[in-house]
Parts: C-alpha cells; sequence; structure tokens
C-alpha cells in the first residue's frame, strides 16, 4: 500500500512546486514517485469552501495528481488541552501505530500538534483531537474518521467512527503511546511512535 501523505502550500491560480517529506521511515516503505525527494508541481483554485488541486511530477511524467480539500468544522475539535514545561513540542509529527494484542493492522501517517490541539490524517482516515502534556508526559483523546472507504485496507479500524485515549512520554524528538481505540463494539489496545519532523 502506499502510504506517502504529501503537505502542500496554496497560492490562488499560482503554480506551487513542493518537496513531499518522507513520513514513513519503515525498509518495506513504496514510495508514492519512487523516491524519497521528490517534486510536485499544483495549481489550485477555490470551489466553494473547498480548494481544487491538480499537478504533475517530473518523477512521474505521464500522470496527473488531484487532490480536493475540504475545511473542518471548527465546532467538530474538541478544547486545546494544557500544555507546560517538558511537554511534547509543537509541530509536525511522523506516526507509526502498531494494533497490539496479537490482532493485524496499523497506519503511517502524519499529525500536527498545535497547542493542545491533534490534527492529523493518513491514507483512508484523518485524526482530531486535543492533548495535554508536561515533565516529559503526555495524554489526551482523539476521533479517528475515514475520509476514503477503508474497509478492505485495514481491517480493524476501517468502516468505524473510533475515539481513541491514549497516554505517554514524550521528548525533544518525539513521543510515544498506548492507547485503546473504541472501533464499533470492538477496545483496540495500540502503541504508537511519533517523530519530529518539522518543528512549528
Amino acid at each position: 500500500m502506499i502510504e506517502d501523505v504529501l503537505i502542500w502550500k496554496f497560492v490562488a491560480e499560482h503554480p506551487v512546486a513542493q518537496e513531499p517529506t518522507r513520513n514513513s521511515f519503515g525498509a518495506g516503505h513504496q514510495s508514492l514517485l519512487g523516491s524519497d525527494v521528490s517534486t510536485i508541481a499544483v495549481t489550485g483554485r477555490a470551489v466553494g469552501d473547498a480548494f481544487h488541486f491538480e499537478g504533475s511530477s517530473p518523477q512521474m511524467p505521464n500522470a496527473i495528481f488531484r487532490s480536493v480539500m475540504t475545511p473542518l468544522d471548527e465546532s467538530d475539535l474538541p478544547a486545546p488541552g494544557l500544555i507546560h514545561e517538558g511537554g511534547i513540542s509543537n509541530g509536525l509529527y511522523s506516526i507509526h501505530l502498531r494494533i497490539l494484542d496479537g490482532l493485524p493492522g496499523g497506519l503511517t501517517g502524519v499529525m500536527l500538534l498545535n497547542n493542545g490541539r491533534i490534527l492529523g490524517g493518513d491514507a483512508f482516515f484523518y485524526y482530531l483531537g486535543s492533548y495535554s502534556s508536561s515533565n516529559g508526559r503526555w495524554k489526551g483523546q482523539m476521533v479517528n474518521q475515514e475520509h476514503t472507504p477503508a474497509r478492505g485496507e485495514d481491517p480493524v479500524f476501517g468502516g468505524h467512527e473510533i475515539g481513541i485515549g491514549f497516554s505517554g512520554t514524550c521528548n525533544a524528538e518525539g513521543g510515544f503511546l498506548e492507547g485503546t481505540a473504541l472501533a464499533g463494539k470492538r477496545s483496540i489496545r495500540f502503541e504508537a511512535q511519533l517523530r519530529l519532523i518539522d518543528a512549528a
């Protein structure tokens, strides 16, 4: 499965070139464009409340990339948590999640931590939540929702809106967490490693 997440800058109708940052560091990772460093040039336009993008890459000259970005309603976001000295840093992180208790599944994505608020996503899901952190510890809650059907790809989380609670440790390079996800009637334990990609 391809799991690159691309981060774009949007400037009206003008083309923008952006180098994607690798967020998956595993040996089995398949890069979307066949290279850890790639360039995608996109143009975009506002269509109602959404932004529509189209672009191309010299690494795949015959491919056309399309994306639609829709805003999230601020009322869907939980109130941010409190951050004190020694708390996890604001920034963009890669996240690598592994299901425990012998169940198959896991995910690789990105997560933005910003003053007690969590925004993130991967190939099938987006995550919204809040966290509190101090003295090398952090804890929080998230809702994991599908943006692209995942039933055939993710047997554990696919088809569900998932409530997640977690706690763990953190330092200047990232964080570790253990948590429980409620998927339908199942309670699923997992652990995840976060690695800081870009400090805010």
